[in-house]
């Protein structure tokens, strides 16, 4: 395989791509969003290694709190030992669609990526919705992986490629679009949606964040594309001119006051 590709998904992804520029960017829109200030307290659904709590904690001072939830053992593990000297965070292991959290309890709540694989969104809404207090908040930030655009060497073979992506790769691939939709009728009124658009002019960095090459195998296996006309795509992508895009919607729900 080109060395343009990685040969396999890195332990660290999810910290990886919070620190490069297009992770940088979208979380700092998001967070700007969640209008954090002293003595709020936090929900961040589906935390992962906790990329964001220590920036919440910082924003919401010795009088907030921030909560990470995930269903992943390691995850949360990685997460406590990131903020194991912070007494206002706290990390637990949960299932984000039965939160055991009493009704209106937090003032803030945000899902980064999460809801595409969640197996039903609309329910982790509701629970957001419940738990949040009235005049919360709540920041989701998806992607849409129905946007998603490679340039190849035919259409055909990137058509093919996008729609293993939406149908077999993420749960829920066309989460950004419906995301406003599924906020509106559990309850939240939707302020603003932002999108967020990665365009990628570097094969290698864009393979760092789609998985290329390691997609495109899985795409002839599961028979969306013809082994010759995967390997012919591939090797475009990585001798020729790169591009690709795909965009991230920011959606801004809040809960009615009472």
């Amino acid at each position: 395989m080109s060395t343009a590709f990685e040969p396999s998904p890195p332990d660290d992804y999810l910290m990886r791509l919070a620190a490069s520029d297009l992770g940088r960017g979208y979380k700092a829109l998001a967070t700007a969003q969640l209008d954090l200030h002293d003595g709020l307290d936090v929900l961040d659904l589906g935390c992962g290694p906790g990329a964001d709590l220590l920036a919440y904690a910082k924003a919401v001072g010795p009088t907030g709190s921030v909560l990470g939830l995930d269903h992943d053992a390691d995850a949360v593990a990685r997460a406590r030992e990131r903020v194991s000297d912070l007494a206002t965070v706290r990390v637990e292991e949960a299932d984000v669609h039965r939160l055991d959290l009493a009704d209106g309890s937090v003032d803030r709540a945000h899902t980064d990526r999460v809801l595409q694989h969640v197996a039903h969104p609309g329910l982790v809404l509701a629970e957001t919705f419940r738990v949040l207090r009235p005049g919360g908040r709540a920041v989701l930030a998806e992607p849409d992986w129905g946007t998603l655009v490679v340039d190849g060497p035919d259409a055909a073979t990137s058509d093919a490629y996008g729609r293993f992506v939406v149908e077999q790769v993420v749960r829920n691939g066309r989460i950004g679009r419906r995301l406003t939709g599924l906020a509106e009728r559990t309850g939240f009124t939707v302020e603003r949606v932002v999108p967020v658009t990665a365009v990628f002019r570097d094969v290698r960095e864009a393979d760092r964040v789609l998985g290329l090459a390691r997609v495109a195998r899985r795409a002839v296996e599961a028979g969306y594309l013809r082994e010759r006309a995967g390997a012919r795509w591939t090797e475009h992508l990585a001798t020729q001119p790169f591009f690709a895009s795909v965009t991230l919607f920011v959606v801004v729900a809040d809960r009615p006051p009472a």
